[in-house]
């Protein structure tokens, strides 16, 4: 991994966020890519129904950045699809695609039903492990969150301290739908197939359903539980599933 400089990964979060504070996107995203205050920084991207702004961006600013799709084997036919027309329209460069070790899941979930019972489990073995893994050569990576997505992303800041590892960027923190809607219309991006089928958040093909009008974008995924993270994303360093109340 690169070397960071002095000062703890928190204290450094602090410091740029008070630096960018009133900036835009394209700002903050072009510090995360060229800044070697950053060290080596990945895009982490699921290729879901608003990927092809952030994706679009960075292969405008730095098309050879690494790109890390998680592909669980559970995914719709039409994200993976998509993900492949997407990568080479926009012409970038290193797509990684991460996939958990075969006899991992094998063990785990032998008879491929884990996410009928236990969730956090299915999770945490086909993306929280080896997205980890992947990222370990990495001193932070770039993820699309936004304040609007859900209640439990509304303090989502541009910078963020994943524990003492790695710091998390998320240049489009503050963005609405009105924002993303308006940015795909002016550089004609292909939106994900789904989205027009009912699908404003897509995640894994069993776990994913269609939201109704009115309803929270991310009300789809894993409906009737109380789950809105995959654990991806972390609190403390720790991957651990991100609830109203550990998330206040």
């Amino acid at each position: 991994m690169a070397r960071f400089p002095e000062g703890s990964v928190a204290d450094r979060v602090a410091a740029l966020n008070a630096r960018y504070k009133h900036h835009a996107a394209t700002t903050v995203l072009e510090h995360a890519l060229k800044d070697a205050d950053l060290g080596r920084v990945a895009l982490v991207s699921s290729f879901g129904a608003e990927s092809v702004v952030l994706l679009h961006l960075v292969s405008v600013i730095a098309p050879e950045t690494p790109v890390l799709f998680v592909d669980t084997r559970m995914l719709f036919q039409e994200t993976l699809d998509y993900q492949r027309a997407l990568a080479e329209r926009l012409h970038l460069c290193d797509v990684r695609t991460i996939r958990a070790a075969q006899p991992r899941v094998s063990f785990e979930d032998p008879d491929g039903t884990l996410h009928q019972f236990n969730t956090d489990a299915c999770c945490a073995v086909r993306k929280v492990e080896p997205l980890e893994r992947a990222l370990a050569t990495f001193d932070g990576w770039i993820t699309g969150r936004k304040r609007f997505q859900a209640s439990t992303r509304q303090a989502v800041e541009f910078f963020e301290a994943e524990g003492d590892t790695r710091i998390k960027v998320n240049p489009l923190a503050h963005w609405g739908r009105e924002d993303l809607e308006e940015y795909m219309v002016e550089n004609r991006l292909p939106r994900h197939p789904l989205v027009a089928q009912g699908y404003p958040s897509i995640g894994c093909a069993p776990c994913t359903s269609k939201v109704a009008p009115g309803e929270d974008p991310r009300a789809g995924r894993w409906r009737g539980q109380d789950k809105t993270e995959c654990g991806i994303h972390f609190i403390d360093g720790k991957a651990v599933r991100i609830t109203k109340e550990n998330a206040a």
